[in-house]
């Protein structure tokens, strides 16, 4: 991927079955075939698609635009249709007044290798192999999980994030997987001057703090949150890494093992985004989620020490 970034825009580059509810296309694609998957659109292409996972999401961020009154966040359309079945999606972004003019129908092939062409700062699909396609170009990415949340209750967009294999590496977490809780807490003591190294969620981050800045001070609508298992003394090297990285968090909570998606309703996030698939399933119940297959809970299990019990909360 290239490092050079649209420094006058946040682009998030996101899937059609992210955007909208098309389950039911999807479900005559696999019964039937692709002939009659074609025709069903085509015959469908004037009824609008149902919200998707991450329609509220993106509505929110859009409406940013109107905000700063300048075009600052711009979202691009990647699908797996061709453009003729795809009319469809554009038919229903146009019902339901999306600002979104950009996108890339690559007809049956995966659509990920032009995430970094648009210079995309985030991926949201509900396909895991393209979230992982994009994760390994550098790309903050995640898989947006099922939920039956509806949009947060304010005017705020609110941003929560998982720490370990997220925000940050997963350096620190290969440790307790490896070792166990009591050395994590031992190795992350010693190393609380040692900032973290960055995880793929960083530079999506430091971009939406970039957007914060644009607001008056007090006035963003934009709110972030780290939401980790981690627990004191290990909160302190998180905090210093933020510090060295002259990154803000609006809030953090240090949870020490509880349950995130209670407090994730509490926060009232528009998306959360974590790698460990149990604390998604728990957060999906409350807010909408995003799965990122990244860093070491994501490998297989052969690859831990078969001595540690991995099954329980992580630290991040």
């Amino acid at each position: 991927m290239s490092d050079k970034k649209n420094i006058d825009k946040l682009v998030i580059a996101i899937s059609s079955r992210a955007l909208f509810d098309l389950d039911d296309s999807h479900r005559v694609y696999q019964e039937q075939g692709l002939e009659a998957y074609q025709q069903y659109q085509i015959a469908h292409e004037s009824e609008p698609l149902q919200p998707g996972g991450a329609f509220s999401l993106v509505k929110k961020l859009l409406h940013l635009n109107a905000q700063l009154d300048t075009q600052r966040v711009e979202v691009i359309l990647l699908s797996r249709n061709s453009a003729d079945t795809g009319l469809r999606i554009f038919n229903s972004i146009e019902h339901y007044d999306l600002a979104i003019t950009r996108a890339a129908f690559s007809g049956g092939a995966s659509p990920y290798r032009y995430i970094s062409a648009f210079n995309s700062h985030l991926f949201l699909s509900m396909d895991g192999a393209d979230v992982r396609h994009a994760l390994e170009q550098g790309v903050a990415a995640a898989t947006i999980l099922p939920s039956a949340t509806t949009m947060a209750s304010d005017d705020k967009l609110k941003f929560a994030f998982d720490g370990d294999a997220v925000l940050f590496s997963d350096e620190a977490e290969r440790i307790y997987k490896s070792e166990g809780l009591e050395a994590f807490a031992r190795s992350e003591k010693q190393s609380a001057n040692h900032p973290l190294s960055g995880g793929p969620f960083k530079p999506f981050l430091a971009a939406l703090q970039q957007l914060q800045m644009e607001f008056a001070p007090g006035e963003s609508p934009i709110r972030t949150c780290l939401v980790t298992a981690r627990s004191a003394p290990a909160h302190e090297r998180v905090v210093r890494t933020l510090r060295a990285w002259n990154i803000r968090i609006d809030e953090s909570l240090f949870l020490g093992g509880m349950d995130k998606g209670v407090f994730l309703k509490a926060f009232d996030a528009d998306v959360f985004f974590d790698d460990q698939e149990g604390h998604c399933d728990s957060a999906r119940h409350h807010v909408a989620t995003g799965h990122v297959p990244h860093g070491v809970a994501n490998e297989a299990p052969a690859q831990n020490n078969p001595g540690v019990d991995n099954t329980g909360d992580k630290p991040g």
